[in-house]
């Protein structure tokens, strides 16, 4: 093989990667819910993304990589505007849900970690979406989880606080992740939308974490 046949290789096995915010969804409690009532469930989960958190996704930046039948992953740019859009369609939900029954309401558990991708027609792969899928895991019903690396892009930069969750051992990461969730400050916060009303919810879970209780 001489050298043009190698560069030619090369190129044709070079596999496209990108620096991406990465956010991973899904509802909370889905198969119970799901058993409970089938169509119900279906028909609320479905209007939740198609209304809710993918108009959100789209206001902010993002894209849609894949939907998962309760949840959908998606990537962006920017840090900032994956928690952002995040925070946007999770203030939207837990409002639209409040006056649900407690074992009906259909909320969401969201991860965001900042990772470099593997690039498919169809998907994302690599450690920093598997990192993702697991800090949705840990998240609380209607909260967003991040991990340092997203924190660290975000801080001072939103208006909401953050509750430390320390190190965190997540299923098949070789390594803790240091995770923090996003606790909502103020209505209309630094640079945040004006007037946003506030998932008390969230201030209570974040004051349990700030003294080592989760509820």
């Amino acid at each position: 093989m001489n050298y043009s046949d190698t560069k030619s290789c090369v190129a044709s096995e070079r596999v496209e990667r990108r620096l991406a915010a990465i956010v991973v969804a899904d509802v909370a409690s889905y198969s119970r819910l799901m058993h409970a009532n089938e169509e119900r469930t279906h028909s609320r989960v479905t209007a939740l993304l198609a209304n809710t958190v993918t108009p959100a996704i789209a206001r902010h930046g993002g894209r849609v990589v894949k939907h998962t039948g309760d949840g959908l992953l998606a990537e962006f740019a920017s840090a900032v505007d994956a928690v952002r859009a995040a925070m946007l369609f999770q203030d939207s939900i837990y409002e639209s849900t409040r006056d649900d029954a407690p074992d009906q309401r259909v909320l969401l558990r969201v991860g965001i970690n900042i990772g470099d991708v593997i690039v498919g027609t169809h998907d994302i792969f690599g450690d920093g979406v598997n990192i993702a899928a697991r800090l949705e895991g840990i998240a609380e019903p209607g909260g967003i989880c991040l991990s340092s690396s997203v924190h660290d892009q975000v801080r001072g930069k939103i208006g909401a606080e953050f509750a430390d969750l320390g190190a965190q051992n997540l299923k098949n990461i070789a390594t803790p992740v240091r995770a923090f969730a996003v606790v909502p400050d103020a209505p209309g916060g630094a640079n945040g939308p004006p007037a946003r009303r506030i998932p008390t919810r969230w201030t209570r879970i974040s004051r349990a974490w700030r003294v080592g209780t989760r509820t």
